[in-house]
C-alpha cells in the first residue's frame, strides 16, 4: 500500500493464504485437524478438572502437568479456530491489529510450554535424586512462583516481537502463505531489512528454546545417574516409569518445533511451503492432543481415578434408575 510521499503505511489487513498449493483439498484437511483439536479440548479441559477434583492428584508433578494442558488449551485455540475458518469458509482476512495480536499469543504461549516442560524436568529430577526432600522442596508456594516466572518470561520476551513488525514497510503484498500469523512469515512480506527481527529472533530461541533443552538435559544426565546406581532392577524399573510420559511429551513439542524454526531460516525453497506450513500447525497441534492420551495411559494414577470417575458416575445414574 502505497502513499503520495512513496513511503509505506501498514496495510489494514492481512490474507492468510491456508496452505498453498492444496486449496482444493483445504475442506479434508480441516477433518483430521478439527478433529485433534476436539479432542484436544476435552482431553486438555478432563485432565484439568481431574486434578482439581481428586486430591489425590494434588501433587507437585500433577500441578505441572495441569499448567502444561492450560498452555496447551490456550496455544491451539489461538490458531486452529482461525485456521478451520479458512478452510471452511474461505474467510481469510484479519485485521493487521488482530494478526499482531495473534502472533503475540502464539509464540508466547510456546514459550511458556517450553518453560513448563522445563520445570516439570526439574519436577521429576527432584522426585528421584531426592525423594525424601520431594514435598519440602516443591511446596504450592515454589510451584506457583516458577509457574508464574515461566509465564512472565514467555510474556515479556514475545512484546517487542509486535513492535518490530509494526515498524516495517509493507509495501507490495499482504498475502501470507500461512494458516495464522507466524512471526516469520509475516515479515518476509516487507521488502525491507528484517535483520533487527531475525536477530531478536535467534536470541529470543536461545533464551527459551536452548536453555530450557539445556536444563532438561542436565536434569535428565542426573536422573539416568541416579536410576543406574539402583540396586533393584524393579526400582530401575519404576523410576523409569515415571518419566516416559513427559519425555514423549518432549519430543512431540520440539522436534517439529526445530523442524519449523531451521526451516523458516534455513530452509529456503528446498522444503516444499506446505509441507512446512502443516507441520507448523502440527507443532501447534500435536503436543495439546497427545499429552493428555500419553500422560492417561502412562500415569497410573490418572488411569485409576479417570476410571473411578467413570465408575462413579456409573453407579450414581444405576441408583438414579
Amino acid at each position: 500500500m502505497l502513499v503520495s510521499n512513496n513511503s509505506c503505511v501498514p496495510p489494514k489487513y492481512f490474507i492468510l493464504n491456508g496452505i498453498p498449493g492444496l486449496e482444493r483439498v483445504h475442506i479434508w484437511i480441516s477433518v483430521p485437524f478439527c478433529t485433534m483439536y476436539i479432542i484436544s479440548l476435552l482431553g486438555n479441559l478432563g485432565l484439568v478438572y481431574l486434578i482439581h477434583h481428586e486430591e489425590s492428584l494434588h501433587h507437585p508433578m500433577y500441578f505441572f502437568l495441569a499448567m502444561l494442558s492450560l498452555v496447551d488449551l490456550f496455544t491451539c485455540t489461538t490458531t486452529l479456530p482461525n485456521a478451520l475458518c479458512i478452510f471452511w469458509f474461505n474467510l481469510k482476512e484479519i485485521n493487521f491489529s488482530a494478526c499482531l495480536v495473534q502472533m503475540f499469543f502464539v509464540h508466547g504461549f510456546t514459550g511458556v510450554e517450553s518453560g513448563v516442560l522445563m520445570l516439570m524436568a526439574l519436577d521429576r529430577y527432584v522426585a528421584i535424586c531426592y525423594p525424601l526432600r520431594y514435598a519440602t522442596i516443591l511446596t504450592n508456594s515454589i510451584i506457583a512462583k516458577a509457574g508464574l516466572v515461566t509465564f512472565l518470561r514467555g510474556a515479556l520476551l514475545m512484546i517487542p516481537f509486535p513492535f518490530l513488525v509494526k515498524r516495517l514497510p509493507f509495501c507490495q503484498s499482504n498475502i501470507i502463505s500461512h494458516t495464522y500469523c507466524d512471526h516469520m512469515s509475516v515479515v518476509k512480506l516487507s521488502r525491507s531489512s528484517i535483520k533487527v527481527n531475525v536477530i531478536y529472533g535467534l536470541m529470543v530461541a536461545l533464551l527459551i528454546g536452548v536453555f530450557d533443552i539445556c536444563c532438561i538435559s542436565v536434569s535428565y544426565t542426573m536422573i539416568l545417574r541416579a536410576v543406574v546406581s539402583l540396586s533393584s532392577a524393579d526400582a530401575r524399573q519404576k523410576a523409569f516409569s515415571t518419566c516416559t510420559a513427559h519425555i514423549s511429551a518432549i519430543i512431540v513439542t520440539y522436534v517439529p518445533a526445530f523442524f519449523t524454526f531451521f526451516t523458516h531460516r534455513f530452509g529456503g525453497h528446498t522444503i516444499p511451503s506446505s509441507l512446512h506450513i502443516i507441520v507448523a500447525n502440527l507443532y501447534l497441534l500435536l503436543p495439546p492432543t497427545l499429552n493428555p492420551i500419553v500422560y492417561g495411559v502412562k500415569t497410573k494414577q490418572i488411569r485409576d481415578n479417570v476410571i473411578k470417575l467413570f465408575q462413579g458416575e456409573k453407579g450414581a445414574s444405576t441408583r438414579d434408575n
